[in-house]
């Protein structure tokens, strides 16, 4: 089947000058499966105008409302969850299993928000000079942009758009044009949640979407989560027409085995931090820091359990499920094998060959499957390179203090994790390493939805992260009331004063 996946403005399909459209493929087939409406600057002013115009409406409407509609749209995506994780599924290529982990972790986000009363309330102090008060409130900021990526079509929106809904902000979303009809399924879902027309909105395209979004004047913040190269852009742009930017980048996370570590649930923890979703994940474990004399003995359990995995279709026409599903894209897949060669090229250790996989039950498609590299220098490209794909490697080092040196030497600090039974080591490393999401025990440390994700360096571009408190922040501003109400029974005497205010 082959469908066309248009913008969404107003409530409503919204097809635009439908002059330019866009391949979408099923990974696991390499057939084409949609075509996907590219984005005019015309196309943009529309949508971004629809959003604009329900700004003031929304912004004014009671927040019992606001958040009875955001509960509505939670109740439904429980119910339907699974569609959802489908079309996921046959566009980005994950397993259906870990398309719905997806949908549940956003999911948390639209949960956090429905309590963003809770975080919206005002401080109040009475008298604080004679016969003055001062209170505080936080407003929204009006229409807001959010750019999402490939590889989580659902959740990294869900990082943001129930949060700026619920604060009373309306939604232009612009999601990857390699896997777009989740934005479209998640939009007819609010307004069946019973959300008024032109607060969430859907903008497809290229450099030509985005680039309307950095520069148009009505947009008053953008989110964004893709590569460093692009987050920069993204933060220089909108930052020169006043805009608010969180533009979360690339990363290159390192997970750090001790000599005292439990061997089985490290090697265990690598190869799901560093396989699951066939690598396509910005919080992947893509470097394994093996310290002392733990690296043989690791390499080798690592190597065996990859032995076991399955890479096939993400949702197989049997019923049985692969752990691992294709890459994205044939340039993708292109892309990572050229890494690969690389790394074999520049002196690294192949243990695991993923070009050699045999998917089940699949011929064509887009595949790659684990791989394994041992004595990988700092200088090779498969160490600098955020490579993005199901490529594990192994640096030795000879003591706890050269594996933080390494940590922190890295451009990226986005997330990290150490493995160990010392409590003293794991504490004393939270207080070390350079970065902004740590796991003890844990390979991926993306923190619950009400804690803020993003990470530090060239892994984050502006000063606010995901979710959380700091999300509720980013969403809204603050103003400060001072005021005086005059008692009939107790004038004050009038009078001219041109000195400073005095509190009295």
């Amino acid at each position: 089947m082959n469908t066309r996946i248009t913008h969404w403005a107003n409530g409503a399909d919204y097809i635009g000058a439908a002059d330019r459209w866009g391949h979408v493929t099923n990974p696991a087939t390499g057939q084409v499966t949609g075509h996907v409406a590219l984005a005019s600057q015309a196309d943009a002013d529309v949508v971004i105008n629809a959003a604009a115009a329900a700004a003031k409406s929304w912004g004014t409407t009671s927040l019992a409302r606001r958040t009875q509609i955001v509960f509505a749209f939670r109740e439904l995506l429980n119910a339907r969850k699974e569609e959802l994780a489908a079309i996921i599924t046959a566009e980005h290529g994950k397993v259906l299993s870990d398309a719905l982990g997806e949908v549940a972790r956003g999911q948390e986000v639209v949960e956090f928000a429905c309590g963003i009363s809770h975080l919206l309330k005002g401080g109040h102090s009475e008298s604080v000079s004679t016969g003055v008060d001062v209170h505080s409130k936080r407003d929204p900021l009006g229409p807001v942009a959010v750019i999402s990526p490939f590889n989580f079509p659902a959740m990294v929106p869900m990082w943001f758009f129930p949060i700026a809904i619920a604060a009373g902000n309306t939604i232009v979303l612009k999601p990857s044009e390699k896997d777009p009809s989740a934005a479209n399924w998640i939009a007819a879902l609010w307004t069946e949640a019973g959300l008024p027309d032109g607060v969430f909105n859907v903008l497809h395209g290229d450099k030509v979407a985005v680039d309307a979004l950095l520069h148009s004047d009505k947009i008053q913040a953008v989110s964004f989560v893709g590569s460093t190269p692009i987050a920069e852009y993204v933060y220089e742009q909108a930052s020169k027409t006043g805009k608010r930017v969180q533009a979360l980048g690339g990363a290159k996370n390192h997970m750090v085995v001790l000599p005292d570590a439990d061997l089985d649930l490290a090697a265990d923890a690598a190869v799901s931090a560093g396989y699951g979703s066939a690598g396509e994940r910005c919080m992947a474990i893509s470097a394994l820091v093996a310290v002392g004399p733990v690296a043989d003995d690791l390499v080798a359990r690592i190597a065996d359990r990859t032995l076991t995995l399955v890479t096939g279709d993400g949702a197989p026409a049997d019923g049985v499920e692969a752990d691992m599903g294709p890459l994205v894209t044939r340039e993708h897949r292109d892309r990572v094998a050229s890494f690969i060669a690389s790394g074999e090229e520049q002196g690294a250790k192949l243990v695991v060959d993923g070009r050699n996989v045999k998917p089940r039950g699949a011929t064509d498609g887009f595949w790659i499957g684990p791989t394994l590299f041992d004595n990988v220098g700092v200088e090779m490209d498969i160490y600098t390179e955020e490579i993005f794909g199901p490529v594990l490697s192994v640096v030795r080092v000879e003591t706890y203090a050269d594996a933080v040196e390494l940590i922190n030497a890295n451009p990226y600090g986005n997330g990290t994790a150490i493995f160990t039974n010392d409590g003293g080591a794991a504490r004393r490393f939270e207080a070390d390493v350079q970065v902004g999401m740590i796991g003890v025990n844990v390979p991926v440390p993306v923190p619950v939805a009400y804690y803020s994700f993003g990470g530090w360096k060239r892994s984050l571009f502006g000063d606010t992260h995901a979710h959380g408190v700091e999300g509720v922040h980013f969403f809204t501003r603050g103003k400060v009331v001072t005021s005086r109400w005059i008692d009939p029974a107790n004038r004050p005497a009038g009078g001219l004063e041109l000195g400073f205010p005095r509190n009295v």
